[in-house]
């Protein structure tokens, strides 16, 4: 197994994994090489993707085919003069060829940005100038083509424009030009190969303000998802692993990619406009899936299908990540399923911080322990480790060791990086706080945090507590500002089928929070939706809701 290369796999405890999990890493290590074309040496048809669309298309891919279509790939970029450092972006929403395209990336030594196809005019301007992008492979869909022809006549350093699946003007037509280029592509040599410190990938975060920054990972990179897909996921060489993200987020590479593949886990996906609940619990049952990832909003829709009425015999594990999970939710798919949901935590600068560990028991409302080799810590305003219960910022202690799998800094921008990482301490900007059984909980993101008459309120307890109502099917709490209060608390509400806006619903919303959590963290303003803005991920855009209201 490719995997025993790089790391011991049988720990008998949790206690074990920390004491005892090391991660041997090579020198000069690039995935493509190492862990795709060596599984394709040795077993070339062994399925490494299970792909299918909602138009009834579906097809699968072997580690072989992985290899030679990336190859392919990575030939035709260098003959349209793509080198090593270059900045290619990925717009290819679930699309096989992201998968090609990337590994080609890793093979050249180039650059790879994914990103989400909604971007406008002005968010592809902004990453093309700040990344120096290249290249940009698309999906064919008329707005992005649009948006990105516009883009280009306003930057001249875009210089290649490649297409899939379909036929633009002007543009380089990927699935007909492939064909021209061997399936044979050398490892580089000299100065022209990578380094473990080279930079491999770039992701635009999407923050809550200001423009997004670059997180910039190096090639060893897919070495820390080890321990994301290995001791999390609790993947091995006979998983079928379905991982609900787009490729354009950090979600992706979290298990749609790298940790899945050194496990020889075959990875599903399922290429969709717009998601269907019902047609995602229906290829869980009919694919077989062993295994799945997917944020708590996914889950909170899942459970209102008829969910028993599918044979979900052969799911054997659960997780979920992006933001916190409800114990609503937790229970009630237990209730179906079950099985018990188990959370992780981490950040699009890192692997798996924190995480329900196989070894470890569920506890409603924590995340888990921390990763092996990640030496993390709670402190308070002065940078003082917490005791338990108290509530402070999450950290990581580099001082002595620099984890696997932690960003090597804000691509180019090296005084924002500064900002959370200096005197060998990151700060996530996450809050927190541990029990006396070393379990965390997620409080909030610290831009997330509502001041309410010298309250410190973090929504995911105010949502937990909507949540329980059965008139509310999403919520989203933010703060509001107020000249009395400094702010107060805001809920925008999805409400559940047979459930209508009025005042006396609002007054019933707001009693029930009081009941169920602490009174002074009730909604004070209450606003009925049809929609949550969101990333493609399905995570709630906070940030966004603020700014539509004139905050922060």
């Amino acid at each position: 197994m490719i995997i025993e290369k790089y790391v011991k796999t049988d720990f008998k405890s949790y206690e074990d994994f920390v004491k005892n999990y090391r991660i041997k890493v090579p020198k000069n290590f690039n995935f493509a090489f190492d862990v795709v074309d060596e599984i394709a040496q040795k077993t070339p048809n062994k399925v490494a993707m299970v792909w299918c669309n909602e138009k009834g298309q579906e097809k699968n891919f072997t580690f072989k085919d992985i290899k030679e279509k990336s190859a392919q790939t990575a030939n035709m970029l260098s003959f349209l003069g793509i080198k090593k450092g270059d900045a290619v972006m990925l717009m290819l929403k679930r699309h096989y060829e992201f998968w090609f395209s990337i590994i080609a990336c890793h093979k050249i030594g180039a650059i790879a940005v994914p990103a989400t196809h909604l971007l406008t005019v002005k968010d592809i301007i902004y990453r093309i100038k700040a990344a120096n992008i290249k290249t940009i492979i698309s999906a064919t869909d008329e707005r992005m083509i649009t948006a990105i022809n516009e883009a280009k006549n306003s930057v001249p350093i875009l210089q290649n424009l490649i297409n899939v699946q379909g036929e633009v003007e002007g543009w380089h037509n990927y699935s007909k030009e492939l064909c021209r280029f061997s399936s044979f592509f050398p490892r580089p040599v000299g100065s022209e190969a990578t380094t473990n410190d080279d930079p491999s990938l770039l992701y635009f975060t999407s923050g809550t303000a200001g423009y997004p920054k670059m997180v910039s990972h190096k090639f060893t990179y897919p070495l820390g998802h080890i321990t994301t897909a290995k001791f999390w996921q609790n993947l091995n060489e006979n998983s079928l692993h379905f991982t609900v993200a787009d490729t354009g987020w950090g979600k992706a590479a979290w298990g749609k990619l790298y940790g899945q593949w050194i496990c020889e886990a075959t990875v599903f996906v399922y290429d969709y406009e717009r998601i269907d609940y019902h047609q995602l619990v229906k290829k869980i049952a009919d694919y077989k899936i062993t295994s799945f990832c997917a944020p708590p909003t996914v889950y909170r829709h899942i459970i209102k299908e008829d969910i028993k009425s599918y044979d979900l015999s052969n799911l054997k594990y659960a997780e979920t990540a992006g933001e916190p999970l409800n114990p609503e939710v937790f229970n009630k798919f237990k209730e179906m399923t079950g099985l018990e949901l188990k959370e992780g935590f981490g950040q699009t600068e890192t692997v798996v911080l924190i995480a329900t560990f196989p070894w470890l028991k569920s506890k409603i409302g924590f995340l888990g322990k921390p990763a092996a080799g990640w030496d993390l810590d709670v402190v308070d305003e002065d940078g003082i480790s917490c005791p338990p219960n108290q509530e402070g910022n999450l950290i990581v202690r580099t001082d002595k060791n620099i984890p696997v799998g932690l960003f090597c800094g804000y691509y180019e921008t090296p005084e924002l990086t500064r900002a959370v990482w200096r005197n060998g301490v990151y700060n996530t900007n996450d809050r927190v706080c541990r029990d006396e059984e070393g379990y965390y909980r997620f409080i909030s993101r610290a831009d997330d945090l509502i001041k309410s008459s010298g309250y410190r309120i973090g929504p995911f307890e105010v949502e937990s507590a909507l949540i329980e109502h059965p008139a509310v099917l999403e919520c989203a709490i933010t703060g509001v500002k107020d000249e009395e209060r400094g702010e107060i608390v805001k809920a925008t509400v999805i409400l559940a089928k047979g459930y209508k806006a009025s005042p006396e619903l609002v007054k019933e919303l707001q009693e029930h929070v009081k009941k169920v959590t602490a009174p002074y963290k009730y909604p004070r303003l209450i606003e009925f939706v049809t929609e949550l803005p969101k990333t493609i991920s399905g995570k709630i855009r906070r940030g966004q809701i603020r700014q539509q209201d004139g905050n922060k």
